[in-house]
């Protein structure tokens, strides 16, 4: 199981940091991976992390977020700063990537775990 958190309502330019709590042991031995989705749009990869620590991002988010896994905790980050409106949705957490890193890496219905999602929301 996974729980995202640490989503809120926040002004444009501010930080914030997701969490997502993992409850099986694998999580360490797991890559992982961060999606988004706005209202009416579809869900989009935002960044993932091999479990050898390699980093993936979407190239558009590339220098303002920011993935990281610790595997003592059981648990992932993501490290957004200079938030944007366009950064507004649902955020969501996924683990255990079936496939081949990095191709697959990039898709959500390509991990076994996924969570509930956080919602984030960036006033102008």
């Amino acid at each position: 199981q996974l729980q995202a958190s640490g989503g809120g309502v926040v002004q444009a330019g501010d930080s914030l940091r997701l969490s997502c709590a993992a409850s099986v042991r694998t999580f360490r031995s797991s890559s992982m991976g961060w999606f988004r989705q706005a209202p009416g749009k579809e869900r989009e990869f935002v960044a993932a992390i091999h479990f050898g620590g390699t980093r993936l991002y979407a190239d558009s988010l590339k220098g303002r977020f920011t993935i990281s896994k610790d595997n003592v905790k059981n648990t992932g980050y993501l490290q957004m700063n200079s938030l944007k409106p366009e950064d507004t949705g649902t955020y969501y957490c996924a683990s255990r990537l079936i496939g081949s890193w990095p191709e697959a890496a990039r898709y959500y219905r390509n991990y076994a775990t996924q969570g509930q999602g956080t919602q984030v929301t960036v006033s102008s």
